[in-house]
């Protein structure tokens, strides 16, 4: 799963429905647990997804004691240029605050500015 294209992914995840009569999820829920269990039901939701994914990880970086600045940085950064716009929207629709709003709320300085800027609210 971990090099194969989204498009191929959905593609295989709908033949496998159909062959089966279950769903990927239903299958690897099954078959599997522990770490690898964790990690290709993050793959499937990531295609099946994103912004979703997305915006679960981004709330997860800010819930709590402390940020996971790492992954706030990482996730604004590299979804800025592809479907930020859709993490937010899913982001305030799953948590009832803006993305911005958050940002705003748990980082200071330039690093609140640069990503404030990212998200699209100087």
């Amino acid at each position: 799963m971990a090099h194969a294209s989204f498009d191929q992914l959905e593609i295989v995840f709908e033949e496998y429905k159909k062959l089966s009569g279950q769903t990927i999820e239903q299958a690897m829920k099954s078959e599997l647990s522990g770490e690898l269990y964790e990690a290709l039901s993050a793959i499937v939701e990531c295609v099946q997804m994103a912004p979703h994914f997305f915006a679960k990880r981004l709330h997860k970086a800010m819930d709590g004691a402390g940020t996971d600045d790492e992954k706030l940085i990482r996730i604004i950064v590299s979804r800025s240029e592809i479907d930020l716009q859709n993490v937010k929207d899913e982001f305030e629709q799953m948590y009832n605050k803006t993305l911005l709003s958050a940002v705003r709320n748990e980082c200071s300085g330039d690093y609140k500015r640069a990503l404030c800027a990212l998200i699209g609210g100087a």
